[in-house]
Parts: structure tokens; sequence; C-alpha cells
């Protein structure tokens, strides 16, 4: 007998035992799967106008056709419901809620506390080391310029800790004037610190203020005859001032952001422009999933729920729509900064020419945005007809490898779909346990690890692998699916042409032998290109980065009975690693705390 299927959501019926509370309300199918979430001031009224209105919008309509349970959250305020839907969204990201998903941590200036001399740094990712975080900026290169800014106003650090710990003179910072050479104590604590403060207040927006105490410093040290440090007083109010006037904006507040959105055929871009301390830090654009027909008011809510509900949060949000809920957005934002936070949609005078800046510079992005996609869109329709598939493929994965010499090798595993890259799914694997420089080992051991997971039921199946290399790779493919018992996946070697000569390369289908030649003016090869090529910086930088790794790796830390203890002492003793090798057994045994036997140890160590 076939189970008795459950009987159909009765939304009327549900809808009469709702509360009128403000809450949010989740739509799950009959699967369990989330549709979507949403907010309510009132659940009974909300939730109602899914079941009882007589005409929809088709695609909502759509949705309201899967719902199979709804479940609800009552809340104390509207404000607590809009907060927790923003919450939700992003952890749960449903199907059909408008969802910002270009989230990546942004890039901060940290300040380093708890020691005699604090360091300045980039920072990104989770901000739980002691001292202060300032940003976020738009881009790296926005926290760069400031951060070499900052070296030329108030010489504050920004070496490593380790670094700064194991000199034992001056490095070139000091030399071409960006440093006070704290590491070698050729400047005070207290004035060391008093640099340090000056260097926050400038971050804090309190430039003015810097300016009058260096220049009020100024005069003391004239009156007292400290001529040369009033002269060098007196050209950091001189640089400051300079700075002001090159990049102070006219008309922007200390801290705003102003926010437009664009949508045109169902994709949507939000641009924001940043200012901190009346200065531009440049533009930054979202282009937030749409899944349900929405106006720019809806993405705009969304987006400041989403975007600044664990950000610190500018003075101004300046808005290209006026929202319906932005009194509640305003209190919640205001909660969260610890101060006031006002969100205006209706703008004069400079407010207005940002937000039109806003405005161009979203329906700019979003047009070439669209050409993008359907370039990339005709571009998987031609890989469909050379392939001779019965359907575009919605899911390219590409392999390469790389290593240097055999030594460190990384495989790379890149992902693209009709969106184009998909970052998120992208994936490295150090290779180990294999005869040095053998690729085909290499590319086996890769894929297993990554299709292994296919095999156990876990993780995306591609529609087509692609493999850098000829028919060699290609059977390495082949094997691992086998082994695996994965079937189903398109596999494509793609082999260089005469000479490597870029669109000529020969497409080697792993099923039936065949080698194809698109040509240079094929979109299908176009496309496998750049996947290809993109697989191959990613294994690149990868190996880089491994690489780097080992060669930070200390000689030392091998050497048995030396500890970080023993280890800075021996830096700091011979000024470095180049030193530590250039010594004799006598020389070392100089050192606190090593020995003749230890001495050996590291002697040998250092010279085989």
């Amino acid at each position: 007998m076939q189970p008795a299927q459950p009987p159909p959501f009765d939304g009327k019926a549900f809808v009469h035992t709702l509360t009128s509370s403000p809450g949010v309300y989740r739509h799950f199918d009959a699967a369990g799967e989330l549709l979507y979430v949403g907010k309510a001031g009132n659940l009974k009224k909300r939730v109602s106008s899914y079941f009882l209105k007589p005409r929809m919008e088709p695609r909502i309509a759509a949705m309201v056709a899967q719902i199979a349970r709804v479940e609800i959250t009552v809340t104390r305020t509207e404000g607590e419901a809009l907060l927790l839907e923003s919450q939700l969204i992003k952890s749960l990201k449903p199907r059909y809620n408008i969802l910002l998903r270009d989230d990546k941590s942004y890039p901060y200036i940290y300040l380093s506390s708890g020691e005699d001399y604090p360091r300045l740094a980039f920072h990104r990712g989770a901000r739980n080391l002691p001292g202060r975080y300032f940003g976020p900026y738009p881009s790296t290169y926005a926290v760069r310029e400031s951060l070499s800014l900052m070296q030329k106003l108030f010489k504050v650090r920004q070496c490593e800790d380790s670094y700064f710990r194991n000199r034992s003179r001056p490095c070139l910072q000091h030399q071409i004037g960006r440093c006070t050479a704290p590491c070698v104590g050729l400047i005070s604590v207290d004035d060391y610190r008093n640099d340090v403060r000056h260097a926050e207040m400038f971050l804090e927006g309190r430039s003015n203020a810097v300016i009058d105490e260096l220049a009020e410093a100024m005069e003391r040290a004239s009156k007292a005859l400290q001529f040369e440090r009033a002269a060098r007083l007196r050209d950091q109010v001189s640089a400051l001032r300079q700075l002001q006037a090159q990049h102070h904006v006219h008309g922007a507040s200390a801290d705003m952001d102003v926010i437009a959105c664009r949508i045109e055929a169902g994709m949507a871009c939000v641009s924001v422009l940043f200012f901190r301390n009346g200065i531009s830090l440049g533009t930054r654009d979202f282009f937030p999933r749409l899944p349900l027909d929405a106006e720019p008011a809806d993405v705009l809510t969304q987006f400041i729920a989403q975007y600044y509900l664990d950000r610190p949060v500018p003075r101004e949000l300046i808005l290209g729509e006026p929202l319906a809920d932005q009194g509640i957005l305003a209190e919640l934002l205001s909660q969260h900064a610890g101060r006031a936070v006002e969100l205006k949609s209706s703008v004069r005078g400079d407010r207005a020419q940002f937000l039109q800046m806003a405005e161009r510079n979203a329906q700019a992005s979003l047009t070439a945005r669209l050409a993008s996609r359907q370039t990339l869109g005709t571009r998987f329709d031609d890989l469909q007809k050379v392939l001779e598939l019965s359907a575009p493929p919605r899911r390219i994965e590409c392999f390469d490898i790389s290593h240097t010499m055999g030594e460190l090798t990384v495989a790379s595993c890149v992902v693209f779909g009709p969106e184009g890259p998909e970052k998120s799914h992208y994936r490295r694997f150090n290779i180990a346990g294999i005869t040095p420089g053998d690729d085909y080992a290499a590319m086996h051991q890769a894929l297993t690890r990554r299709f292994r997971k296919v095999a156990e039921g876990e993780g995306a199946r591609p529609d087509i692998l692609l493999i850098d290399g000829g028919s060699g790779q290609v059977a390495q493919a082949l094997d691992v699916l086998r082994e695996l018992g994965v079937s189903g996946i398109e596999v494509v070697g793609v082999a260089k042409g005469p000479g490597r000569r870029a669109g000529e390369e020969t497409l080697v289908l792993a099923d039936s032998g065949r080698e194809l030649h698109p040509g240079s003016s094929s979109p299908a090869l176009h496309l496998v290109a750049a996947v290809r090529d993109e697989a191959h910086r990613f294994a690149i930088s990868g190996h880089r980065k491994r690489r780097e790794k080992a060669r930070e790796r200390s000689v030392l830390e091998d050497v048995p009975g030396i500890g970080a203890r023993r280890r800075s002492a021996l830096l700091k003793a011979f000024g470095g690693m180049q030193g530590v090798e250039g010594a004799g057994i006598e020389e070392l045994m100089q050192v606190k705390g090593i020995d003749r036997g230890l001495a050996e140890r590291i002697y040998a160590s250092m010279h085989g």
C-alpha cells in the first residue's frame, strides 16, 4: 500500500488561530525546506494576505502553492521582529527572500593595546584581539591608503610583533622617516603613546583637535628654544592641514553612507558611497538575490537590516527611497550604535548630489552586470551545443595542479554557474604522500577527496568536470569516478594548442575520446578558458601561500631543546636567522641557556 499523503495545508483555517501581535513567520514546503521568512506588526493580518487574497503576483502565488507548514515567533515589538527576520534570513538563506549575497567580512584598521608600543595594522575577520578597530572600510585599497597616510603623519609602527621583537637596529621605515624605531628604543614610551593617541583621534575624525594640540606643543617648544622639535611639529601640522584640504569632501558630514538601489530584468544593484571623517572612502556595489518581485524600497530595507545590524553604523544614512520601516530601522540602528542614527530619504543640496552620484553608480553597475550575465548565458548555451548536452550546464568544476619542482603541491577546484564564479564553493587541496612532481597522482588524490563526498551523498554534483590537461589527466578523472561509483558527469580535458597559443585549445571528451577544436571565436571555448585560467590562478596563489608559510617556519623550531624563549634569545643575540647560521659552536654557547650539546645540535641543523 502507498503511504497516505498528508492533507494539503489549509491556510485559511491556520490564519484564524493567529495572534495580532508583532512577530516573524516562516513558510516551509512539504520536504521541510524553508521557503520564506517575513516579519509583521500584526501577524494575523500579514499572514492572512497570503491565503485570503483573490489575486496575487504569479511568483508569490507559486510560492504559496508550495506552502505545507507555517511557523510563527511572537515578539514584543515590530523592531524585534525586524531584527529577528534579518538574522534568520542571513543564517538560513530562504529561497524566496531578498538575500545580501556579497557579505564577506570588510577590512578594518586595527590598533593593538596592552603593550608599550602598540601597532597599527590591516585587519579582516573576527574582531577578537585586544585593541580598537576602526572601520569598516569599503575596500582593501582604502585601508592601505589610510595606513600609508598614518605612517607619514604619526609614525606609529605597522610591523608584525615577531619582527618588532627581534630587531637589533632600525629598519628601512625609520630611515625614510616613517617610523620612530621603538624596536630599538629611539623613542620613549610616553612620546610614542602620545603619537598613538593622536593617531586614534585622527581615526575617530577629530583631526582639528589633533592640529590644535600639535600647534600648542609647537608654540611651547619654540618658547623653550627647542627649535628642532618645533620644526618637526610645524611640519606635522602642515601635513595634516594639507591632507584635510586634499581629501575633505565639501558637504559631507563626518560619518555618512549614501545608498541607492536600481532594479532591472530581475536583478538589483545597491550602490553605497562611504564617507568617514568628511573624507570619501569610495563606493561598493552589492547585487542581492531577488527571488520575489521586489521594489527598491523593499531591497533597501532588507539591505540595511542585513548589512548594518552587525557592523558599525555611521551617523547618517542617505537613502534613495523612503522606507515603510524607516522609523523602526532608525531606532534599531541607534540602539546598536549606542547613539542617534538618522535615516534620510528627502534631502537637498550636497546630499542630493551625493545621492544622484550613488544612483548613477547603481545604474551603471547594473547595466554592466546585465551585459556580463547575457554574455555568460550565451557562452553556457554554446557550450551545451559544442558538447551536445541535453540541457545547459548549471555547474562547472575545474581542477588544476601547482608546485615548484615537485614540492608543496597544491590542487585547486573552482566552480562556475550561470551567474559566474561561485567563490564560496572554491576548494584547495594540499597534496601529500606522492612522488614529487607526479601530477597524475596529485590529480588522482585531489579528485578522490572531492568526489568521495559526492559518492557519500554529500555536496553538489557538477554537470561538467574540466581537467587542465590532455588524455592522461582525463584518464585519472575517469578512474576516480569509476572507483567511487559516481556517474552522470561530463569529463572534459582542456589541452593546450600548438605553441600554447590562446584560442587554439583542444577539448578532450572522456567518454568517447573525441577531440574538439572550437576555435578562437567560439563562446564555449571562451567560457572554458576563463574557468581553466581561474583554476590556474587559484592553484598558484594557494601554492605560493603554502610556500611562504613553509619559509616563515624557522629551522630552529625543529631542533630538540629549542623553545620559544631560547629561539627568541638566539635571534636577538645574532640579529636574525642569517646571524645564527653564520655563528660557530663557541659563539652559540655565549647565549644564555645554550650549552655545548645544544649548540652542536643547532650548528648541525644549520649546516646539514
